[in-house]
């Protein structure tokens, strides 16, 4: 039997080792081994049981020699020791020893001045789906000389940790060990472990090796100019379906770094949300939902295999993962230009926040390095409804290095490269969550479009002296009342008070996180009374 090296990670005894099967095998053995079940539309869809979203609090860093003075530890980064992450990779280890294991070979990154290779090994056929579906894959000749790995990922979700073993917080762990060049997922299904724990792996990489800046954000660029375009956001704020515009191209729904050459897209695949998703709204993505695609927590009839996308029983956070080329004007490979817009993305449940407005060098960096959203529901576990947070980089968790290591490399950028930025709130509008609504999919695309092409640089701006933004008086095909946030409002005092509550919020966060930033970026943010 060949193990393609397995031993090495100490899986000595595997019943059977699968490398980079087909999607097609892949799915017949998740069917076969009553992992899930077909979809009307071919696609795979499975349940991940006890954890439906991200668990933050059972993710940890190894805290080692080489890496300690370089990651920003605190509640979001969380040491633990390379005797812990050992002791339960040696259990995970025996776990695996006489099972099937499945092992993806393949990239993160699509520019091969920066590509790095991950080996991948799962316990679990939909979840080597998953991730086949995902990362950029190999060419048959480029997996014949693949060689050693640069970092390799164990997901295990049938293992479950003892907490008061080990010391931990669940039977889930999700571990990296950045000076080992290794990462463990115990306990958990969600696929969305795993994607991310590359990402993360790339947010320490590019900048340390590399000078490259990583981005939570889509990317996309114009077929004839390639003007390209990168929209920041956490999930749920639209990154996936603002990016999947029919009129460009797609470089990518989720992770990118910016180069001096340009964006390229760590990922070969796309991870979008399925909640109420409909064909007229989303066509690129409700149609990638076909064979070869893993949804997660997607309610199916059981007689008829349509999926319910309306259907929240489960959770909100039902997903959909897919290659990019479902997508029919994906970007392949997924390179574009030097960004000539970026877009921060932000979804506010106070319905306070400016449907679109223009940011200065300095607002752009207050903006990037504050990271403000509602978390929604089902992103993470015990999330039910909107909840205002602030995500440093529009991505804390994934960004193991110091704020400012990113917020100076975006600087530089916009300097040297004289990029737009844009505040775009996708959240609410006429009253907060649960009295107003959400702002239209429509009007967002339409003030996005006028972003993109330029038609924004040619209308009148007002200043908004409590948020201390550019807001513009009009845009194409969009209400000039939408505009102005306080004239969606019925009652003006109302907004009045959660305008105040929300910029004071802005203004404790930014002076509590972030003393020592510089004044002219801490003096470009809202206004506090």
């Amino acid at each position: 039997m060949n193990t393609y090296g397995l031993e090495k990670l100490g899986i000595t005894e595997p019943k059977i080792v699968y490398r980079n099967l087909e999607p097609a095998v892949l799915t017949e053995k998740a069917l076969a081994r009553g992992e899930g079940q077909l979809t009307a539309t071919g696609a795979l869809a499975v349940l991940t049981g006890k954890y439906t979203g991200r668990s933050p609090k059972d993710k940890f860093i190894v805290d080692s020699e080489g890496v300690h003075d370089k990651i920003a530890w605190g509640s979001v980064n969380v040491p633990t020791t390379r005797e812990t992450y050992q002791a339960i990779r040696k259990e995970m280890i025996e776990y695996l020893n006489g099972k099937e294991v499945y092992i993806f070979d393949g990239f993160a990154g699509a520019d091969q001045k920066y590509t790095r290779k991950f080996r991948i090994v799962n316990e679990l056929a939909s979840q080597n789906l998953f991730i086949h579906q995902l990362l950029i894959r190999p060419t048959k000749e480029q997996l014949e000389a693949f060689g050693d790995a640069d970092f390799t990922l164990i997901a295990a979700p049938g293992y479950k940790c003892d907490p008061e073993k080990f010391g931990i917080n669940s039977e889930a762990a999700i571990i990296i060990d950045y000076e080992a060049h290794e990462a463990i997922i115990a306990g958990s299904q969600y696929s969305g472990e795993i994607k991310k724990t590359v990402f993360s792996v790339m947010n320490y990489i590019m900048p340390v090796e590399e000078n490259v800046l990583p981005m939570h954000s889509s990317s996309n660029m114009d077929p004839e100019t390639h003007e390209t375009a990168v929209f920041f956001g956490l999930s749920g704020t639209g990154k996936t379906t603002l990016s999947a515009d029919p009129k460009r191209m797609l470089i990518g729904d989720d992770e990118h770094c910016w180069t001096p050459d340009g964006v390229f897209n760590i990922e070969g695949g796309c991870y979008a949300k399925c909640i109420d998703l409909k064909e007229e709204n989303e066509p690129e993505i409700f149609r990638a939902i076909k064979f070869g695609s893993l949804c997660e927590n997607v309610i199916i009839d059981p007689e008829t295999r349509i999926p319910d996308y309306s259907d929240k029983s489960i959770t909100e956070n039902t997903r959909v993962g897919y290659p990019v080329d479902y997508i029919p004007n994906a970007q392949i490979p997924g390179v574009g230009g030097i960004p000539k817009v970026v877009i921060f993305l932000t979804a506010d449940a106070f319905g306070v926040l400016p449907p679109i407005s223009k940011l200065s060098r300095e607002a752009a960096m207050y903006h990037f390095v504050t990271g403000f959203t509602s978390k929604l529901a089902g992103t993470e576990r015990g999330i039910t409804e909107p909840q205002p947070t602030f995500s440093t980089l529009f991505g804390e968790p994934f960004m193991p290095l110091d704020a400012s290591v990113y917020a100076n490399m975006l600087g530089e950028r916009i300097d040297k490269y004289g990029t737009k930025v844009y505040l775009v709130n996708t959240g609410w509008t006429g009253g907060p969550y649960g009295t107003g609504s959400r702002m239209k999919l429509k009007y967002t695309r339409a003030m996005v479009t006028a972003a993109l092409n330029g038609e924004l640089e040619k209308v009148e701006y007002k200043h908004d002296d409590r948020f201390n933004l550019e807001i513009p008086v009009s845009c194409p095909e969009v209400p000039s009342e939408i505009l102005d946030p306080k004239e969606t409002w019925a009652d003006k005092a109302a907004y009045d008070e959660q305008a105040k509550k929300l910029a004071k919020m802005f203004s404790d966060n930014f002076s509590k996180k972030y003393p020592h930033m510089p004044a002219n970026i801490a003096g470009a943010g809202p206004k506090a009374d």
